[in-house]
């Protein structure tokens, strides 16, 4: 059963150039009360592989990410574990559009497809999501969906749309 407080809390403020939107805490991320701290969690690797961080952040800097430009939050806040753990009970596409208007950042970035399916299925009747980026905007933001980091979801790794972010996130940043 979710809680009603979220389970992590929200990393972004004004002036991000991308937020990163994952679907929900993993379990050791919750258990840790840090996000991707899943020890085959490729997330903050490939942040650095990517160039949105200089260098490797260990999951107990996820507080630094604003520096660089990046915002954090999820689709549901109040439940944790594999995508298929999640009862959807905690999935809140409205409270992210309020995010996106309150932060205004140019990307997001859907950490998954899982989130991007909930996010852009609610927002635009959109059934179907694929990698990359995608046709739909809200507003002036620009959507991004990247293959999952988790090491649950090593099949579908393709670390080449996560590079692909990190040259657009340098763009938008003017650099």
């Amino acid at each position: 059963m979710p809680s009603e407080e979220p389970v992590l809390p929200d990393i972004v403020e004004r002036g991000v150039v991308t937020l990163l939107c994952g679907s929900a805490a993993g379990a050791v991320s919750a258990r840790l009360g840090l996000p991707y701290a899943g020890p085959g969690n490729k997330f903050w690797p490939v942040l650095a592989e990517a160039g949105l961080t200089p260098r490797r952040l260990s999951p107990a800097e996820f507080r630094e990410l604003p520096r660089y430009g990046l915002g954090l939050t999820d689709i549901n806040k109040t439940e944790s574990g594999a995508d298929s753990d999640l009862t959807g009970s905690g999935d809140d596409a409205g409270a992210l559009v309020a995010k996106i208007e309150m932060f205004r950042p140019a990307i997001l970035a859907f950490t998954a497809k899982r989130p991007a399916q909930v996010f852009l299925g609610a927002a635009f009747g959109i059934a179907r999501v694929d990698y990359g980026v995608q046709e739909a905007h809200l507003g002036g933001t620009e959507i991004h969906v990247l293959p999952s980091p988790s090491g649950l979801a090593v099949r579908w790794w393709d670390p080449s749309y996560w590079h692909a972010l990190g040259e657009r996130h340098r763009e938008r940043a003017g650099g």
